[in-house]
């Protein structure tokens, strides 16, 4: 009699969720409601209305870019003697493009009055400053000069929105370059004569493909000869610990010493850890374990819908805190030397300052390659970061359990739009060229997926926030403070990083009283921090800060700092050999007798889940 309730039209198994009443459901105005469903229907419907927005907008939220949109022009219309300056400044430079497009007509070479971006290679060739292609570059360049100067320096906007507008401007722009289209682009024009349209033909093919790709969901895959284990990830070691988040890969020493201090790689999980193990002549980790370091590295898996909880203390717990467990259970009584890449050097740094407050001294080292514990200045990414466009973000990821590789993709390329969107349409297009596929690249497409509490906590937290520099940052329900770490401290930037920008890097200085050395190399945030040795025109300063030495600004740092040429890795390993002690026998792999035995040969399984 207990499991059922009585038998009627309204008879259910007990402990079963009741469906409310109409009357419950939509109580009238007069009476207080019982319950709240109505509420929750229309907010789980709205969340469910924006994720299949997202789906076609890319994750990018209408209201944020609406609200953008009419604070400029609001402004803009409201400041009349702005409009006639803007007027009167389209009038002055249209007399400069008169002049050069008449003298250019005739044969004259006249220097160029409108330069673009220093990153804009796409009137470079020689066939630009021919009639009639100079005058269309020329002019798309007197446009996009006088849309900036359009949108900034307007009174009154939101900084936020005044960059979004001016973004936004920029991307609709690059739509309709010259160097978009074959009667505009004289390298295409020159293909297609010289192939005889063959380029044309090929690009359709390209395109066809990439189109039928897309309409049946596929997604770019790594090439087969450089899938991990076969053509990259190859530096021999062993999985000596998997949970449900990560997989530890110790690996084989080397060399018949090895530095006492072991070394714990913490890559982001927004990456998949081998762009640190490439192919044996650019791979990080075998050059560190050739060098004699004891090398562990984390290998986050792929998360699911099933994982959409996941937060960042589950990513600490599971990730940093469980490979020290098991490094200390393999090397007892060494300090870990942690190195931690990107978004992995994020949460090691919170790792770092939580064990400091706790006095847990067990690393020795920090090492953070273009890892951003700031993120007031965190670059062109918070073009997409305001509480409209995280809400957004939330709801996509709310009905789907993580964010897609796809969806984050999409805005890192729209930074650098015409060197990842348009160049490649017109290469692959236009030009009829593919890709020749490469270990970087062929990583590149090996995607992962960010779970849905996770992201939504590292974007509110720590974007929106900014909660880590500012002392506010709960660990176990207390703050943390950067400026607890006493460890010195190695931070690497990279001079055209879009993800994570060198002065962004560079303000670990603001908030560490401890020995900071800072090194800016030149390229971008993968292929800067891949530079190994022997790597052809390869450059970077380096400069130490010592504890009680005064602070430097980025722009007098990068003026006063030393320029070396070649790989940053060679002052880096010298400076943790510095700071280990004497050379040791090898530790042993793995630690059975403590419940750490070896599991699998490296790269591991979750390497491998797409």
């Amino acid at each position: 009699m207990t499991d059922r309730i009585a038998s009627g039209p309204g008879a259910h198994p007990a402990g079963a969720a009741r469906l409310p009443t109409l009357r419950e459901a939509f109580p009238l105005p007069t009476e207080p409601p019982r319950s709240a469903p109505f509420p929750l229907f229309t907010e789980s419907a709205d969340r469910l209305i924006h994720a299949y927005q997202g789906r076609f907008t890319l994750g990018l939220s209408p209201a944020s870019l609406l609200l953008a949109y009419l604070d400029w022009l609001v402004h803009l219309g409201n400041s009349p003697a702005k409009c006639g300056e803007l007027a009167q400044n389209a009038l002055a430079k249209a007399m400069p493009l008169a002049v050069y497009a008449a003298n250019s007509l005739l044969g004259r070479e006249t220097p160029y009055p409108f330069a673009p971006l220093p990153q804009d290679r796409r009137f470079t060739s020689s066939g630009w400053a021919k009639w009639p292609f100079s005058a269309f570059s020329q002019s798309f360049l007197y446009i996009e000069q006088w849309w900036h100067y359009a949108t900034t320096g307007i009174r009154g906007v939101s900084g936020h929105h005044l960059r979004v507008v001016e973004f936004a401007g920029r991307q609709l722009l690059d739509t309709v370059a010259p160097s978009n289209f074959v009667p505009t682009n004289p390298e295409v024009l020159k293909a297609t004569i010289d192939e005889g349209g063959r380029n044309l033909v090929h690009g359709a093919q390209n395109l066809l493909a990439d189109a039928t790709d897309a309409l049946a969901g596929r997604t770019v895959q790594p090439a087969p000869d450089y899938l991990p284990g076969k053509g990259v990830a190859l530096t021999p070691g062993r999985v000596v610990l998997r949970n449900r988040l990560i997989e530890l890969i110790q690996y084989t020493p080397a060399t018949p010493k090895v530095y006492a201090e072991p070394i714990l790689i913490v890559p982001a999980w927004i990456m998949k850890y081998y762009i640190l193990d490439l192919s044996p002549h650019n791979s990080m980790i075998r050059w560190l374990v050739e060098k004699g370091h004891t090398v562990f590295v984390i290998s986050w898996k792929n998360p699911a819908a099933e994982d959409r909880d996941l937060g960042m203390t589950d990513y600490r717990r599971l990730g940093i805190n469980a490979a020290l467990e098991t490094i200390n259970a393999i090397v007892p009584g060494a300090k870990v030397q942690g190195v931690g890449y990107c978004l992995g050097g994020t949460l090691l740094a919170i790792a770092a300052a939580a064990m400091a407050r706790d006095g847990d001294s067990r690393l020795g080292t920090l090492t953070l390659l273009a890892g951003q514990t700031d993120f007031e200045d965190a670059g062109g990414i918070l073009l997409f970061i305001d509480e409209s466009q995280v809400t957004y973000i939330e709801d996509l990821m709310w009905d789907q359990g993580y964010l897609d590789t796809k969806q984050m993709a999409g805005a890192f390329q729209m930074l650098r739009s015409n060197d990842l969107i348009w160049s490649r349409m017109v290469r692959q297009y236009l030009l009829g060229d593919r890709d020749h596929p490469n270990d970087l690249m062929s990583w590149n497409a090996d995607g992962t997926r960010m779970p849905y509490r996770m992201h939504s906590e590292y974007l509110r937290r720590l974007f929106l926030d900014n909660s880590l520099s500012e002392g506010t940052y709960l660990v176990e329900g207390r703050p943390v403070a950067l400026g607890d770490i006493r460890v010195p401290v190695f931070a690497v930037g990279t001079t055209e990083d879009h993800v994570a920008p060198w002065r962004s890097v560079y303000k670990i200085n603001l908030h560490l009283d401890t020995e900071v050395t800072f090194v800016l190399c030149n390229g971008g945030h993968n292929a800067g921090v891949v530079s190994e040795p022997g790597h052809p025109r390869r450059r970077y300063q380096i400069a130490t800060r010592r504890a009680l030495d005064p602070y430097l600004d980025p722009d007098t740092w990068v003026s006063a700092a030393p320029v070396h040429e070649g790989s940053w890795w060679e002052a880096w390993q010298p400076w943790l050999a510095r700071h280990s002690g004497a050379m040791v026998e090898p530790p042993p792999m793995g630690a059975p007798d403590h419940g750490y035995p070896p599991l699998a040969d490296a790269p591991g399984s979750y390497v491998l889940m797409g």
